[in-house]
């Protein structure tokens, strides 16, 4: 797993954690009868209920929940390493420069403040390409 995957589980499990459901239960029917689950009529699969969609992970919320429980304060909406730090993880430079590399950065790795703020938008686009709920402010 890469560190971008760490990050994102960090946050999405996180953050599906809190609004889990428990799985539903095999219906009657089909226990009693594996085969009735395969001749369903219409009328019946129109009371059935639709599978909701998956809510997306408000990032920015768990973050900040995270934030107001830890005793350092991180300025996580900006910095990679307060990111990382707020999430338990290596935030050392040799980690950043994986994580830059596996993020596909282009630029100077000597210059690691312009590194930094690249990695921490990059990781919030990716964030939201993922299915996180991730305001713009973020992502800029």
């Amino acid at each position: 797993m890469g560190l971008f995957d760490a990050i994102k589980h960090a946050i999405f499990d996180h953050g599906t954690a809190a609004t889990s459901t428990p799985s539903q239960a095999v219906p009657p029917a089909a226990a009693v009868n594996p085969t009735a689950a395969l001749s369903v009529t219409p009328a019946q699969s129109a009371t059935q209920p639709a599978p909701s969609p998956q809510p997306a992970v408000d990032v920015e919320a768990i973050l900040a929940g995270l934030a107001a429980k830890n005793p350092q304060k991180l300025n996580w909406q900006s910095s990679i390493v307060d990111l990382m730090k707020l999430l338990g993880l290596d935030s050392s430079f040799q980690n950043r420069m994986q994580l830059a590399k596996e993020l596909g950065y282009t630029g100077d790795p000597a210059d690691s403040a312009n590194m930094n703020i690249w990695l921490q938008k990059q990781v919030m686009k990716k964030l939201a390409e993922s299915g996180g709920k991730v305001p713009a402010s973020l992502r800029e």
